[in-house]
């Protein structure tokens, strides 16, 4: 993407202005969020916008962000810039893709689509949730040739994780991107409160429904013994929601015992707590593609990472939705940056807002950043043309930034160019 994303996007709003119309998604963080949550349902707000506990690590996310200021430099003649970077084969038209968000089917039951066709229309990858309510076939179908990845939540069931590669490989995946901080949910009080859990309505596990080891495994679960459930309207809408998102015909599913199977296998072995080093250094021999670690925190896990062979890590604390109180991922990016050298590969998240948080970021160690809530606020407000709206947003103000500091390249966004607004004078 070179020079004019910010002033093309600029003048395209200012244009409509001029006829009297607004854009439909909100420039500004602020007003975005409070406009996805009017149009939001309650089990949605609570799932997307939640984290866990108290809430600190989102806050420490964002803390870390005002810690920096931005120093601009003058006269630096940038008038022309360029964006773009290369990224594991692939050369991105801005350091910014598209993250995993599970059950986006509470926002929207398409969001997987919304956000693949976003994603092809901009020309940004996106990272294909396995806790998506569309099989990865449909999706990667929806972006044609556009760059996509693919995230593996390690399952209890070792055909089932291999199985899932390999699909990843077939719809041209350009990355496999293993979530290493989920290995149990996190104490999440948003969706505690309301006793929801997406998944038990059958909700985000197209995945799995879409899969021929799955659907062995959830065949041959054995038929309940336990005593039958307390038939209340609850229940009952919860029913029709399991029987509603599995594939096939809806009065089918209704009198078979495979999408409550289903469910109660994906509960069974969605996630796998015994997850180690060990299980990584497998991956080399599973798949062919290139392989990201997202979840780290710490240097040493950093430098162990790629002493394994992996080729990138995704420095993240989730949101802040596994761990309350834990590190902002923006420190947890300096130090691992530091550790693991400049010519490693290292991805961030969690608590990016704005094209100048990217800046930032990039500033900071980051190659590039992966763009969470925003979008899906985003799509909450507008469906797939809000996802590009949010898109365009964010790459526009870096684009700007880049332009009011002097900055021509991303090489040119080094540590600096910021100032720690809490650091003491020697």
């Amino acid at each position: 993407m070179s020079a004019g994303a910010g002033r093309a996007r600029q003048n395209e709003i200012y244009r409509a202005g001029v006829i009297g119309r607004r854009p439909a998604v909100p420039t500004d963080f602020a007003e975005l969020e409070r406009r996805a949550r009017k149009a939001s349902s309650a089990k949605a707000w609570a799932y997307v916008a939640g984290g866990a506990g108290l809430g600190r690590t989102m806050r420490n996310n964002r803390e870390a962000f005002d810690r920096w200021a931005i120093v601009p430099r003058m006269l630096r003649g940038a008038a022309e810039r360029d964006l773009s970077r290369e990224l594991l084969g692939t050369r991105l038209p801005a350091p910014v893709l598209l993250a995993p968000v599970g059950a986006g089917q509470l926002v929207d039951l398409d969001a997987d689509l919304h956000t693949a066709r976003a994603a092809a229309a901009t020309g940004i990858p996106y990272v294909f949730t396995n806790q998506g309510g569309t099989p990865m076939e449909q999706a990667a179908a929806a972006m044609g040739d556009s760059p996509r990845w693919f995230q593996l939540y390690w399952s209890t069931d070792e055909g089932l994780v291999d199985s899932l590669i390999r699909r990843a490989e077939a719809i041209g995946a350009g990355a496999l991107v293993i979530t290493l901080d989920t290995t149990v949910l996190g104490w999440r009080p948003q969706d505690l409160n309301l006793g929801s859990l997406p998944f038990a309505q059958g909700l985000g596990i197209g995945q799995y429904t879409s899969d021929p080891r799955f659907l062995e495994l959830a065949d041959a679960r054995p038929a309940s013994t336990g005593p039958r459930p307390q038939v209340t309207l609850a229940a009952i809408r919860s029913l029709l929601s399991i029987v509603r998102n599995h594939p096939g015909s809806f009065w089918a599913n209704l009198r078979s015992p495979r999408p409550r199977a289903s469910v109660e296998t994906f509960l069974d072995i969605y996630s796998n707590p015994r997850l180690s080093w060990d299980h990584i250094a497998t991956v080399r021999d599973r798949t062919r593609l290139p392989v990201v670690l997202k979840g780290i925190l710490h240097p040493d896990d950093a430098r162990r990472a790629f002493d394994l062979g992996v080729d990138a890590v995704v420095v993240s604390n989730h949101g802040g939705r596994q761990v309350d109180g834990a590190i902002a991922a923006l420190d947890a990016l300096v130090a691992v940056r530091e550790a693991v050298g400049p010519d490693r590969t290292v991805l961030m998240d969690s608590g990016i807002r704005s094209g100048a948080d990217v800046f930032t970021a990039i500033a900071l160690g980051a190659d590039a950043v992966l763009l969470g809530r925003p979008y899906l606020y985003g799509m909450a407000i507008a469906g797939q043309a809000g996802v590009e709206q949010v898109i365009a947003n964010v790459i526009a103000e870096l684009d700007l930034t880049m332009a009011l500091t002097g900055v021509s390249d991303l090489a040119g966004i080094t540590r600096e160019m910021l100032c720690d607004r809490t650091a003491r004078p020697a």
